[in-house]
């Protein structure tokens, strides 16, 4: 009988830890979106180490991961010496674009950090890329290197 007992106050004890066990989920939720989704395939550019006066572009690539047509109204810079160029035509759900950035480093040095401001019909309104170089002076006439 003690054996019995025992081993029904065993199971009652697990049971009581199962139920009580946390239900965290073991991965992402799953966020059920109505709408346009503008999805970037990355999020920053590091062109590395440029000469005063170089013109350096960079493509991101995206996709409208949403369920309604993605339309892209404007594209804000830092400055301007950074030139966004985006499609001017809807981008239906599933269908990628590409949003093309040209950076004049004429008259800047150092280290440069520019943000690309997406303004869109998306969801997740305003989305933001960013490109960021260093950029050296150009060589001194005359200098020699040996």
């Amino acid at each position: 009988m003690k054996k019995l007992v025992l081993l029904l106050s065993f199971f009652l004890t697990v049971s009581l830890v199962i139920a009580q066990e946390s239900k965290a989920p073991t991965e992402a939720p799953k966020i059920s979106l109505d709408g346009p989704y503008i999805a970037f395939s990355e999020s920053a550019f590091d062109f590395g180490e440029i000469t005063q006066g170089d013109k350096v572009e960079h493509v991101f690539q995206f996709e409208n991961t949403g369920n309604k047509p993605l339309i892209i109204s404007n594209v804000q810079t830092t400055c301007g010496c950074t030139a966004p160029q985006w499609p001017r035509t809807a981008i239906k759900p599933g269908e990628k674009g590409e949003l093309k950035v040209v950076f004049n480093s004429r008259g800047k040095r150092g280290r440069q950090n520019k943000v690309i401001t997406v303004i869109s019909n998306a969801s997740n309104n305003p989305e933001r890329v960013k490109i960021v170089t260093s950029v050296l002076m150009p060589p001194v006439e005359g200098d020699t290197e040996g």
